[in-house]
């Protein structure tokens, strides 16, 4: 442990001197300044299950497992705490959770420090989030710890020649809900057997966003019942593809880049041919139906505006990985996404294989993978494929919450 300690304090250092050049780690410190003062004001009496998430990512799979405890334990207060400031900032009004705030470094005096302040009834950490010194601190305490939607791959510390420390600690994690059936095995090899293949809580997540997912009139103005293409979460690398793909088709194009700055809207619009008009500007636009494209210039719409789609692209595969192709599989439509970085996203290599999904090259690879689904059964087989797929996988949340029955009394 002292070495990982160590290790911590290294990279809060480098997080500092980071902080200088790169606007992200700058907020990340920024959110950080005077973080025990406010949290040390708060009123901290009651029973507490705490919720934690690396970002946005984990976030939206803690989701549903937030909201089912809160139903069903309503004299509990939700602490909701983030260690990315991309979770953070979006989520930091989050209404059921009683607290949002960062997480404090995983120093052993900032752990025992947070575990004393709050003294929760119960831990559930999503994904991969292993910080050792607070692990440790809880079980001293004897909090009960669940990791939820976790998945692990070889390559982990966990399971190098120098991770007996990670092997030890997360030992005492109460129960591991896993995502895939590789994760049961790599966490049996180092002695875990206290797992359960459940699958992931995303999945509840965007059945539960189609199902009570709220119009969008501009949206469905702009649709006019015409073919849409739905792109969201584009990065450039995406739109290098995308654009010679949408001035060179007739139907229309939906655009949610991943960044929302000035100067990457105007790239795209430049870039377009056809008539293009910005969300943010649609309601004074009397002409929005005869619009080729609608960029999207708002965060928190992706998921309800992939229901307007005949197909969907999803971006981030070209680059660190493949954004949340689950919300646009969940209304059974088509999806697109790159081919560089999608394979450690289960549901990905699923969906291609199956043919509801499909891992495309370049422009052409686009252009072709679209033109096969202009026959018909290629199409409702995709349709099919996604529908069925989600649906099939649904229902973790169900047996995580009910394993929180048994830790927690009403």
């Amino acid at each position: 442990m002292l070495f990982y300690s160590i290790g911590i304090y290294v990279l809060q250092g480098i997080y500092r001197c980071a902080g200088f050049f790169k606007a992200k780690a700058k907020r990340f410190n920024e959110g950080r300044k005077g973080l025990w003062a406010r949290l040390e004001a708060i009123d901290t009496r009651g029973r507490w299950i705490w919720i934690h998430c690396a970002s946005l990512g984990e976030f939206e799979q803690g989701r549903p497992v937030i909201e089912a405890l809160r139903n069903q334990f309503p004299t509990h207060k939700i602490l909701l705490t983030f260690f990315s400031p991309s979770g953070f900032e979006v989520r930091k009004n989050y209404n059921q959770a009683h607290l949002v705030t960062y997480l404090p470094w995983d120093t052993p005096a900032n752990a025992r420090r947070f575990v004393n302040l709050f003294k929760p009834e119960l831990v559930i950490l999503v994904k991969y989030e292993f910080w050792l010194n607070y692990l440790q601190a809880l079980h001293t305490r004897h909090i009960p710890v669940l990791s939820i939607s976790t998945i692990l791959r070889p390559k982990h510390a966990v399971f190098a020649w120098y991770g007996s420390v990670f092997r030890k600690v997360l030992r005492t994690v109460r129960y591991f809900f896993v995502q895939n059936d590789e994760t049961v095995r790599l966490l049996q090899t180092i002695g875990i057997t206290h797992v359960q293949r459940v699958g992931d809580t995303r999945f509840d997540r965007v059945i539960e966003i189609a199902r009570q997912a709220t119009p969008v009139p501009l949206a469905e103005l702009f649709k006019n019942g015409e073919p849409v293409l739905v792109a969201g979460s584009c990065w450039r690398e995406d739109m290098d593809v995308l654009l010679p793909f949408i001035n060179e088709q007739k139907i229309k194009f939906i655009i949610a880049p991943h960044e929302i700055s000035e100067e990457f809207l105007r790239w795209i619009e430049k870039s377009l041919h056809g008539k293009t008009v910005r969300y943010s500007q649609a309601e004074v636009m009397t002409t929005l139906p005869e619009a080729q494209v609608l960029m999207v210039d708002q965060i928190g719409l992706l998921a309800r505006l992939y229901r307007y789609g005949e197909w969907a692209y999803v971006g981030g595969a070209f680059g660190n990985g493949l954004h949340n192709i689950l919300e646009a599989a969940a209304y059974g439509i088509p999806v697109f996404f790159g081919n560089r970085n999608y394979t450690k996203f289960q549901e990905a290599v699923d969906l291609t294989r199956q043919g509801g999904a499909f891992a495309i090259d370049d422009f052409h690879s686009l252009k072709s993978e679209y033109q096969a689904l202009h026959r018909v059964e290629n199409y409702q087989v995709a349709c099919e494929v996604n529908k069925a797929y989600v649906a099939h996988n649904q229902g973790a949340t169900e047996k995580i919450v009910a394993f929180c029955k048994t830790l927690l009394t009403p």
